[in-house]
């Protein structure tokens, strides 16, 4: 029996995007539920299982950098999008089973970096996806397709979390590697394969190779893109925006799957606390898109993140009045007597957040679509949730240092008051009908960016030599500057490609000097003493440098047309 062409049809369209996030939701849900559940079983530390679900979602961040890829890279005979999705979950498939004769905890270093390799691959299939529905969705269609989308990636998460779990009853944890994989060629074999691509518009002819090809596409990427950020004042508040967590997340993240063990709940009971938080948070995210569309997206959105901390903040009153303060090791001896209350508490707590949660993420992606260019939506919008994912690693990593340092109720705390500092940004991402994308104010945004990232890499060198004063805190410390040292990095290519011959010697060091910023991470693996320790701090010395200097600059180049031709 011949299986069917689901883009050939309004419902088959709809269920494709489905299934094919579901592939997506998978993995998430294996690494951030089952693997960590499995993990603290093993008395894995949260900070070190904080660091490996942040590593798990960081390709993620970077997923812009595949676009000009995917579109210039395409096979005309299996489809230019469907092609790069049947290779990559080829590829998701082959890395989920290469770990199974793995050791854990002891090999988790490798593990981590197996799985890290196979989300660069599954970020690759979510450009690949994106693009296949821009290309194939009608325009009456996007509504209802990214509510599926997005329910589809929950019931994935589901699948890969919650289903691994009770597999795990039966067969162990390695059996599941091959539980997982198989789900995924499921998709590949039943949906993708059938599927015709239909053609798109004919392509130019690329002049020289087609890496060089891709490297111009690169380039363009970065003027678009650092024009469209900083063009608009709503554009500009959606990039903060992106960088903040976007109410509390800690019930969201491995806080939960670590305080689940601790309180006694066994695989089958985690797995079916989070079966049922998918499944609210699917229904969720629909009614959320819904009621902002008839309510007003701002308004609905400043509620949803608002109401995101009254459940944390419940569970975190129960923990303090019980006394589980600190992790406590599901293999100690003499371990304090869980109260039954404090798994209800649990129980309540996390459904009654993903309530919220699914409430939200079903608007926010709205909001930002509202001040994004349609000339570089395709680029404009994938940073934006890259960097939200960005966001949710750096979340991860911090939440995990937190809970050793201050315990669970104080970590709480914190991502409470740090989740509503966002509602702040929220009044200005607003944009009237017919109003411009660019405005006089652009070149502003610019000195102002490299300012604040000239003085955030200063301020590099008395945390060094200080350093130790921060005590228990030196790793958010550490966490914060990372994102400072990446920002600065790709605001200085960025600059580079917008300036031009406007300021060639300084944006041309700026170029040199990126890399070596993004190197900065290396420090969490290198014992630095000596001359390696003048480097660690002459690089961002430089680097805060260059940003202070670019921010004396006009930037000029950022003005719209009719500004440009009057400040001529």
């Amino acid at each position: 029996m011949r299986l069917p062409n689901l883009l050939a049809s309004a419902k088959g369209r709809l269920a494709a995007f489905f299934f094919l996030y579901i592939t997506e939701g998978i993995p998430l849900g294996f690494a951030a539920t089952a693997v960590a559940t499995q993990l603290r079983r093993q008395d894995v530390g949260p900070a070190e299982i904080g660091a490996f679900v942040a590593s798990f979602y960081l390709p993620w961040a970077f997923k812009w950098a595949f676009g000009p890829l995917v579109d210039v890279f395409a096979s005309e005979r299996l489809g230019r999008r469907r092609g790069w999705i049947i290779g990559t979950q080829i590829l998701m498939a082959a890395t989920l089973l290469s770990p199974v004769m793995l050791k854990l905890p002891g090999q988790l270093w490798l593990f981590t970096i197996i799985l890290l390799v196979h989300n660069t691959f599954a970020a690759m299939q979510d450009v690949a996806i994106d693009a296949l529905a821009c290309g194939t969705l009608q325009e009456h269609e996007r509504g209802t397709a990214n509510g599926m989308m997005f329910a589809g990636a929950s019931i994935g998460r589901l699948i890969g979390g919650s289903g691994v779990l009770f597999l795990m009853s039966y067969t162990g944890f390695q059996p599941t590697f091959i539980f997982v994989a198989g789900c995924i060629l499921v998709v590949t074999a039943l949906v993708v394969l059938p599927m015709r691509e239909p053609p798109g518009p004919a392509r130019p002819p690329v002049a020289g190779s087609r890496l060089r090809a891709a490297g111009r596409e690169m380039h363009d990427f970065a003027v678009s893109s650092f024009r469209a950020f900083l063009g608009t004042r709503g554009a500009a508040s959606g990039l903060l925006l992106s960088l903040l967590p976007p109410g509390a997340m800690c019930l969201g993240l491995s806080l939960q799957s670590n305080l689940a063990v601790e309180l006694g709940l066994d695989n089958d009971e985690v797995a079916k606390l989070n079966a049922w938080s998918a499944v609210v948070a699917a229904a969720s995210m629909v009614a959320g898109g819904y009621l902002s569309d008839r309510l007003g997206r701002r308004l609905m959105l400043s509620i949803y993140i608002a109401c995101l901390g009254l459940p944390v903040l419940y569970l975190m009153s129960a923990l303090a009045q019980h006394g589980w303060i600190m992790p406590v090791s599901p293999n100690a001896p003499n371990r304090p007597e869980v109260p039954a209350a404090l798994v209800t508490a649990l129980w309540i707590a996390t459904l009654v957040y993903n309530v919220f949660n699914g409430l939200m993420y079903g608007t926010s992606s709205a909001i930002y679509m509202d001040v994004t260019n349609p000339r570089v939506a395709a680029t404009q919008f994938t940073a934006y949730m890259a960097l939200a994912n960005l966001t949710i690693s750096y979340s991860a990593a911090w939440q995990g240092i937190a809970i050793e340092a201050w315990g669970y109720p104080r970590t709480m705390l914190v991502d409470v008051i740090f989740g509503v500092a966002c509602l702040a940004l929220i009044p200005f991402m607003a944009r009237k009908a017919g109003e411009a994308f660019a405005d006089d104010a652009a070149p502003v945004r610019a000195r102002a960016l490299a300012g604040v990232l000239g003085l955030m890499c200063l301020a590099w060198l008395p945390y060094r030599a200080w350093h130790d004063a921060f005590g228990a805190a030196q790793p958010i410390a550490g966490t914060v500057f990372t994102l400072v040292f990446v920002g600065s990095a790709l605001f200085l290519l960025a600059g580079r490609a917008v300036l031009g011959d406007a300021a060639r010697r300084l944006t041309r060091f700026g170029v040199w000097l990126a890399p070596l910023l993004l190197a900065m991470h290396a420090r969490y693996y290198i014992d630095f003493n000596g001359a390696a320790e003048t480097v660690m701090r002459a690089v961002p010395l430089a680097g805060g440098a260059v940003l202070l200097l670019l921010a004396l600059r006009p930037w000029r180049e950022l003005l719209p047309p009719r500004a440009v031709a009057q400040a001529a």
